[in-house]
């Protein structure tokens, strides 16, 4: 990577995405050494919680808007606070709490509650672990482990809106949570919006193997279970806007410690133009993308490959490493898609040769808040103009007859 604008925030990021994924992959592991009775779900089959016991600690994830389980359940730790606090605390210390603005995900309102003192000391316990290994990241954590009130406060101070102006990270802590508690893909992402425009973006994939055909060979076999038999890891994508170019770095080991570069290597996208020989991704959920009208444009156009069903922002990296050439994502009426579940994944995209729109073929507006506002239809992202142009022709002609 060389020296240049953003340099020092994508250097930080990059170590940043890499602590949050350790984090995670020790989360995860837990996690599917319990018994499946432990993940509880909604009647709309969203994860509600999951209470992870392991010998010495009871970790809890939670999709983000949910409930928490009966008091009885909240002796847990959550994945999605321990990164936000993490990825908070080590960005102000890099740059400064008074000049930094942080929109995620989560916010304290639910650890702040009584009865969730045996949760917040689990998140505590797990934000301390992650700090206590940044040197070995070549990153400085704090002198002594933080007291609940600073992780609190870590949390919390992720509290920005966005918008037009000035500059802003942008963090989902754990995009695809229920690919996360499964067993299969997710992701952390960390973006810089700065007046309105994504200008750097850090996409953490432990389950998505740097080894080619990572993608192909996670759909036919548990990802994590196949990773830890080959000795195999998952990759850190990363790239800054104007550079044109994407570059993708293992995931360390744990007894290793990150050396830049860490073999990164340039990625880009797939040069097959071709709708029959394309290979395209959508999202697993049902509530919401419309897969039945991903379908109809799919058949307008001529794709005869059956869609990649993919958690998180995974999709985008397939294509920027040339494993996918289309991503389609068609939101049911009245979801708004956030700003966190895509700008590091969109800018990953466009530097590594392709093209993501809005499906009228309008750039994505992320000038105005946490939500994409404006978005016509869906998201499309194509490994190259020529598909990119078919694809919002079959959106057109398929448009009348949907159902959206």
């Amino acid at each position: 990577m060389e020296d240049g604008k953003y340099s020092k925030e994508l250097n930080v990021a990059v170590r940043v995405v890499h602590m949050a994924c350790s984090l995670c992959e020790k989360v995860q592991k837990q996690l599917l050494s319990t018994n499946s009775d432990q993940v509880k779900s909604k009647d709309d089959d969203s994860l509600v919680t999951v209470a992870v016991r392991g010998p010495e600690t009871t970790i809890h994830i939670r999709l983000a808007g949910m409930a928490l389980l009966k008091p009885s359940d909240a002796k847990v730790s959550s994945g999605h606070w321990s990164v936000q606090a993490t990825v908070s605390w080590m960005l102000k210390k890099a740059f400064g709490s008074q000049n930094i603005s942080i929109v995620a995900e989560e916010d304290i309102q639910t650890l702040c509650k009584s009865e969730s003192q045996s949760l917040l000391a689990m998140v505590v316990s797990a934000v301390n672990g992650c700090l206590a290994e940044a040197p070995r990241f070549g990153l400085h954590g704090p002198e002594k482990p933080l007291s609940a009130s600073e992780i609190l406060e870590a949390i919390s101070q992720c509290n920005s809106r966005g918008g037009p102006l000035g500059q802003h990270w942008v963090l989902d802590p754990v995009d695809g949570t229920l690919g996360f508690v499964r067993g299969d893909q997710y992701a952390v992402a960390l973006a810089m919006i700065e007046n309105g425009e994504v200008v750097m973006g850090v996409l953490g994939c432990p389950n998505y193997s740097v080894k080619d055909d990572g993608l192909n060979k996670y759909t036919q076999e548990n990802p994590v279970m196949s990773k830890i038999s080959s000795g195999e890891v998952g990759c850190v994508m990363y790239t800054r806007k104007g550079s044109g170019k994407a570059w993708m770095q293992p995931l360390i080991h744990r007894d290793e410690t990150f050396e830049w570069p860490n073999s990164a290597k340039l990625v880009q996208v797939s040069s097959v133009d071709d709708p029959t020989l394309a290979t395209f991704c959508e999202p697993v959920e049902k509530t919401n993308s419309n897969h039945s009208f991903a379908a109809g444009v799919a058949s307008t156009v001529g794709l005869r490959n059956k869609p990649l069903r993919v958690y998180s922002m995974v999709k985008y990296a397939a294509i920027a490493r040339g494993e996918a050439e289309i991503y389609m994502r068609f939101a049911r009426a009245g979801y708004k898609e956030k700003i966190w579940d895509h700008a590091a994944g969109v800018l990953l995209v466009q530097e590594a040769g392709g093209v993501v729109t809005d499906a009228g073929g309008r750039p994505l507006d992320f000038s105005r808040g946490i939500y994409l506002e404006g978005l016509d239809r869906g998201i499309i992202a194509c490994s190259g103009i020529k598909l990119h142009d078919k694809i919002i022709g079959a959106v057109y002609a398929s448009w009348e007859s949907s159902n959206l």
